[in-house]
């Protein structure tokens, strides 16, 4: 079903209509295409896009599918009397039945963005995506104790784009640290680490994967070299296990899968959502 067309709109980034619309259309075996409408903030933009909508509707012969986010009700009122295609509100199914619950009208405010200069929370949520630039790879081992999360791992293991998702999406200072042909050599954890115990999390990976990744960056080496990869990876995880260090492995897990187990596990106590 790859003739069909979804729409995510919204007054705002569109984030939240995207992110919902592609979570229910995982549910359906189905390759839609794709088009995003963020910014929809003028009765003038919203015309423009039932234009768009109703014409690829005609094209297809077959009404589009359009999710969208719109808070502004002049706006979301031209969309819903002239659109052609399949309108899912998402605000309108969740918002007016919690309003009718809480007693209270929603403050209908434009995406969780339109604010974010005058918000803590975001200069807090840029301040953790520094600090996990700043300690990725172990490039700074100053203020682990300011971590809290510190991912070890194998090189490529797939702990630098964690540690920027847990910044990005949940606000958390993500420390992460390469295990070396050293630390094998000593059998032991890092000395740096020995004293944040309690926030290291392992990555692991299959030892073919890691090579089909490591291949990528550096072909026909002994970094990427399979047998090398199985002695990495094997020294790592008996490492963890004597240590005691929690640690799963990402080779069939998405990076969201990944972060719900570390947060899980590590619990950490300044959580931002």
């Amino acid at each position: 079903m790859s003739n069909r067309t979804v729409f995510f709109i919204s007054d705002g980034t569109g984030i939240t209509a995207e992110t919902f619309g592609n979570a229910i259309l995982a549910q359906f075996e189905i390759s839609p295409r794709h088009v995003r409408l963020p910014f929809i903030d003028t009765v003038d933009k919203a015309h423009q896009v039932i234009r768009q909508i109703n014409h690829t509707g005609e094209v297809e012969g077959k009404r589009p599918i359009v999710f969208t986010t719109l808070v502004n009700m002049e706006i979301l009122a031209v969309i819903k009397s002239q659109c052609n295609g399949m309108l899912l509100d998402m605000f309108g199914i969740f918002v007016a039945p919690l309003e009718s619950e809480l007693g209270i009208k929603s403050n209908h405010r434009v995406g969780r963005f339109s604010d974010a200069s005058k918000s803590q929370a975001y200069h807090d949520r840029i301040e953790a995506i520094n600090f996990s630039l700043d300690h990725d790879d172990g490039q700074s081992h100053r203020d682990l104790a300011g971590s809290d999360v510190i991912l070890v791992g194998v090189s490529r293991s797939g702990k630098t784009p964690t540690s920027l998702y847990l910044a990005m999406q949940y606000g958390l200072k993500a420390s992460n640290y390469p295990l070396i042909p050293e630390d094998f050599e000593r059998r032991q954890l890092p000395p740096a680490l020995v004293p944040h115990r309690k926030k290291v999390f392992g990555l692991t990976i299959s030892p073919v994967r890691l090579s089909e990744i490591r291949n990528e960056r550096r072909p026909n080496s002994t970094y990427s070299d399979l047998a090398n990869c199985r002695h990495e990876i094997h020294e790592a995880e008996a490492m963890m296990r004597r240590e005691g260090i929690r640690w799963l492995s990402t080779t069939t897990k998405s990076i969201e899968e990944i972060a719900t187990t570390i947060l899980q596990e590590v619990r950490p106590e300044r959580l931002e959502y």
